[in-house]
């Protein structure tokens, strides 16, 4: 006898009887636990979720009522849809499937991350109805023995039924019902074929393919969950090619939309699955959002966009924060009944010079002072030259002139001094978690960033230097008072050094003073903050901070459509400007501003003895091959810097330009 067939008649020797033992007591104790497990169904329904804004008022109310719907009255294709999704093998395993186990695994391994899940609709059951959302291996062992109890007790039908009943749809949805009232404002009951491929693919993961927040991806995976359902049999390939055409008829939410609070609690609702691990039968949430702030703000960036009709501007989005990194007020775009796709949270833009606040910083870091120079002149020979806005190349300037008049040549020759590779480890340190490309352009923000990305990152030097975690949640609980989540801060971790942060706010202050931010000052509060726009005007972007806030604007058009001249220093200024003006009003502990002194803490001048310039590009240097490779090597040492000018004032200035260039000693 082969020794395969003897070991494994041995383990089912001496291991089936204690496993068997093990699963029969495991059994009984869950049937006395859990007596009839169908008993729920005669008082499910949709959880309540209310959403409290951060002074205890209600923000919005989501789900109620008698949602309960038994599967003999839920339609064919519907139930189809989700067993061609989820588990295909549903009805012919018995509630674990280790052939789908092996087959996610391998498919996980073979694309280097999870791409594909084992569980069976009765695990997903099992871990919804009776376990936490903690990940480890007694759970998830507890898990498969209740899937095996599950399907002994209950059966198929019962268990598919229970399952499409309180699983979450997204938008504060759980079960089907109210996901199909949520989405299509119709019954489950009545729902179309590829209405129910679009609720079916909520499943794998619901803020992504929401058809409300994000038609084009909603329908890209219904289409997917069509060619499943073929693939099952289910339908034919004519029965899927005619779905696939069908439109299907979302509900309206201009009611819901005009209350200018949707795009927050859209955010809200999308943190709540990962905070809480199955529904209460009414949760609240206490949230940082300042409702009256939220309000104005949506009815501020709304205003702007409708009265600039000559901007040639359609979308803006708006993120505001304070210092301990609580988001006050959320707009995700010009109005929530157009288009609910939250443009402040998910939209993915160059941020053009707004970029340039992780270059500096990264120069700083290698030894450098606000009082540094570097040379704004073209770059020739490269096949890349960066170009300044109208003002023409202005020679040697301060780090601190050539940020507050974002000088683009300047900020290029910064970038290349000190790598790009640093420039963009610095923007990763501070929160940037969007691929940045290590490249001569990074400086000018060419990567594609998020708004909340970047606002965050600079309350980082709002901050002090300290690690600034945006939250918008900050406790459920369930209406009897039982706490299921509470936000506790961690350890303020310090990114930036003191002396480094007080050199930005002399630099980003310098933006609003004297530079490209002006129409962003705001009477009786210091600030500091940076304008930023794309090529050809597609991106417009303000993002700065005061001792209590920060908050970031961006405007463009989501088909990337160039503005009519929309500059970081004009509409994004503005609103921003208004958008703190309010915060401010709102809130009484903030009466009292600090002074400019105390925002740029430290020397924002820095003597002659202390300065290091900038050993930049000459101008017309030639440009080798190893141009790029200069380019993307990290600076491990700051850079020499230059005999100091004998000469004081605008000739020693032009005496320095000149000995730069090869002429003289």
């Amino acid at each position: 006898m082969p020794w395969e067939i003897r070991l494994s008649a041995l383990a089912i020797f001496y291991l089936g009887p204690p496993l068997l033992l093990i699963a029969a007591v495991a059994f009984v104790y869950y049937t006395a636990r859990i007596p009839d497990p169908m008993a729920l169904r005669l008082k499910e329904q949709a959880p309540v979720v209310r959403i409290l804004a951060r002074d205890g008022s209600l923000l919005s109310e989501r789900g109620a009522g008698d949602a309960y719907v038994p599967i003999d009255l839920l339609p064919r294709h519907l139930i189809d849809a989700v067993i061609a999704t989820e588990d295909r093998r549903f009805f012919k395993h018995w509630g674990l499937d280790p052939s789908g186990m092996m087959r996610a695994a391998f498919t996980n391994l073979s694309q280097g991350r999870v791409a594909q899940g084992g569980s069976t609709l009765t695990q997903q059951l099992a871990k919804n109805l009776f376990l936490g959302s903690e990940r480890t291996w007694a759970r998830k062992l507890e898990e498969l023995v209740l899937a095996l109890w599950l399907e002994m007790r209950l059966g198929k039908r019962n268990i598919l039924e229970l399952y499409l009943n309180r699983v979450y749809f997204g938008a504060g949805a759980y079960g089907i019902e109210t996901a199909s009232r949520r989405f299509f404002a119709k019954s489950a009951r009545d729902v179309t074929v590829v209405e129910a491929a679009l609720l079916a693919g909520l499943l794998k993961a619901p803020s992504r393919y929401s058809p409300a927040s994000n038609p084009p991806m909603a329908r890209e995976r219904a289409n997917s969950v069509l060619a499943k359902m073929v693939e099952a049999g289910f339908l034919s390939v004519e029965e899927s090619e005619k779905a696939a055409r069908a439109m299907p008829h979302l509900a309206e939410t201009s009611p819901r939309g005009q209350s200018g609070v949707d795009y927050a609690v859209d955010a809200v609702l999308e943190r709540l699955p990962s905070l809480v691990a199955g529904p209460a039968s009414e949760v609240v949430v206490e949230t940082t959002i300042d409702a009256n702030l939220q309000r104005r703000a949506q009815a501020l960036v709304h205003g702007a966009l409708t009265n600039g009709a000559g901007t040639n501007a359609g979308q803006a989005g708006l993120v505001l924060m304070d210092v301990d990194g609580a988001i006050r007020a959320l707009v995700g775009g010009r109005s929530y009944a157009e288009s609910q796709f939250n443009r402040a949270l998910k939209a993915r833009r160059q941020p053009g010079s707004v970029f340039k606040m992780f270059v500096y910083l990264a120069a700083l870091e290698s030894g450098l002072t606000p009082d540094s120079t570097v040379l704004d002149l073209p770059i020739l020979g490269s096949g890349w030259s960066p170009r300044n806005e109208g003002a023409g190349y202005r020679g040697a300037v301060t780090l601190r002139d050539a940020l507050a008049q974002s000088m683009n040549a300047a900020a290029a020759r910064l970038n290349m001094t000190v790598g790009p590779r640093k420039t963009a480890a610095v923007a990763r340190r501070l929160g940037i978690r969007s691929e940045l490309r290590a490249d001569a352009s990074l400086a000018l923000g060419t990567s594609e960033v998020t708004l909340l990305e970047l606002t965050s990152a600079y309350g980082v030097l709002a901050n002090g230097g300290r690690e600034l975690d945006a939250h918008i949640v900050s406790r459920v609980r369930t209406a009897s008072g039982q706490l299921l989540f509470e936000r506790r801060p961690g350890p303020e971790n310090v990114l930036v050094a003191p002396e480094h942060v007080a050199a930005m706010n002399d630099m980003l202050s310098a933006v609003l003073a004297s530079g490209t931010g002006k129409r962003a000052a705001l009477p009786g509060h210091p600030a500091a903050g940076k304008t930023g726009t794309s090529q050809d005007f597609r991106d417009a972007w303000f993002v700065g901070y005061t001792a209590q806030f920060v908050a970031g604007v961006w405007v463009g058009n989501d088909d990337g459509r160039a503005m009519n001249k929309v500059m970081g220093g004009s509409l994004p200024a503005r609103l921003w400007r208004d958008a703190m003006l309010i915060a401010y009003d709102g809130d009484a502990s903030t009466s009292t501003a600090p002074s400019i002194a105390s925002l740029a803490a430290g020397e924002p001048h820095q003597s002659a003895e202390r300065r290091a310039n900038v050993v930049p590009l000459m101008p017309r240097e030639r440009i080798g091959a190893d141009f790029i490779e200069r380019a993307t090597t990290i600076a491990e040492d700051p850079p020499p810097a230059p005999t100091q000018s004998t000469s004081s004032g605008w000739i020693g200035t032009a005496k320095d330009l000149l000995r730069g260039l090869g002429f003289g000693p």
